[in-house]
């Protein structure tokens, strides 16, 4: 595996869980590959899950790791063409892509979706260009559109818990005082509708996401009917992606915070959320702090998910 992005890059989704498995029966089989190889993750936005669980990962195939945090102790770049530089930008992508592969075997890349411009955050301008200019095996630590690494633990979470071989899941929009990115719900759902599971999206209207990444989920507008008969729960909130609203709040109805009365519709479905949630907001305290909530496992599962993409990259070298 050259790149990932996506979860076409993993190859079989079902070895690739098994992968994920073994892995994480033993971390530390696999060092010899990472010996005199060095990670260079590269934050545009701010991180605890991945920052922490992919350097561990690295670390544990034995790989030297350099943190970068763009405006934050480097230069602040500018990312498009053509601009006069005059203003607060010192430096331009296009020479630092090529000096950072200079310094590394693997490049880690996390850049958000800037809202300014769909069309941009949809061609994903930013990994694209340091697949381009890089020279460098790269993957995605969350992108404007994908977040692949959290869909990938989200995978190997619900594998660990599921009680039938094909599970009913839920993605269910909830409330959220801020616009975030629809690259997690979409990562989710086109993880699972890879493995083939009944996928359920809910979610007020005028929240639909990119038809591409909905493939053949069934969306449905009412989140307690939504909620009947479901394995899992995954709430996660977006901003919304139709024009003219695109990255835009337009509606924070708390009616649609998971709470306990609507998890009881559920085959007592477990929760899922990939953090950092706003309580209260997303869930309340009581379904969190539940029995059937498996956000820390799901957040422990980062570390492998991490691991198996970057045991296929350090293996294609």
């Amino acid at each position: 595996m050259r790149h990932f992005t996506s979860v076409k890059d993993i190859g079989d989704l079902h070895a690739a869980l098994q992968e994920a498995l073994a892995v994480k029966a033993d971390r530390f089989a696999y060092q010899h590959l990472g010996r005199n190889k060095t990670l260079i993750m590269i934050f545009f936005n701010s991180s605890l899950r991945t920052r922490l669980s992919t350097q561990k990962a690295a670390m544990n195939l034995g790989m030297n790791v350099i943190v970068l945090d763009i405006n934050q102790g480097a230069w602040k770049l500018e990312t498009e063409r053509g601009v006069v530089m005059d203003g607060d930008k010192t430096e331009h992508l296009l020479e630092a892509i090529p000096v950072i592969g200079c310094y590394c075997d693997v490049i880690g890349v996390r850049s958000f979706a800037r809202f300014e411009n769909k069309a941009d955050d949809y061609e994903e301008k930013i990994i694209s260009q340091f697949i381009q200019y890089s020279g460098r095996p790269v993957f995605s630590m969350e992108a404007a559109t994908r977040h692949p690494l959290q869909s990938f633990a989200d995978l190997i979470t619900i594998e660990e818990y599921k009680k039938k071989a094909r599970p009913k899941i839920v993605l269910t929009w909830a409330p959220h005082p801020k616009a975030l990115p629809q690259a997690v719900a979409n990562s989710f759902a086109e993880w699972i509708n890879a493995i083939g599971y009944e996928l359920v999206i809910t979610h007020p209207e005028g929240y639909e996401l990119d038809p591409r990444f909905v493939g053949n989920a069934r969306v449905e507008y009412d989140q307690r009917k939504a909620f009947e008969g479901a394995d899992f729960i995954y709430a996660k909130n977006w901003s919304a992606y139709t024009d003219p609203n695109y990255g835009k709040v337009i509606n924070t109805d708390r009616s649609w915070t998971v709470d306990a009365e609507k998890m009881a519709l559920t085959d007592n479905a477990y929760f899922m959320h990939c953090l950092p949630v706003r309580r209260n907001m997303i869930v309340t305290d009581e379904v969190i702090e539940s029995p059937q909530s498996i956000v820390i496992p799901e957040a422990a599962n980062r570390e492998i998910s991490a691991q198996v993409v970057l045991k296929k990259i350090l293996e294609s070298l």
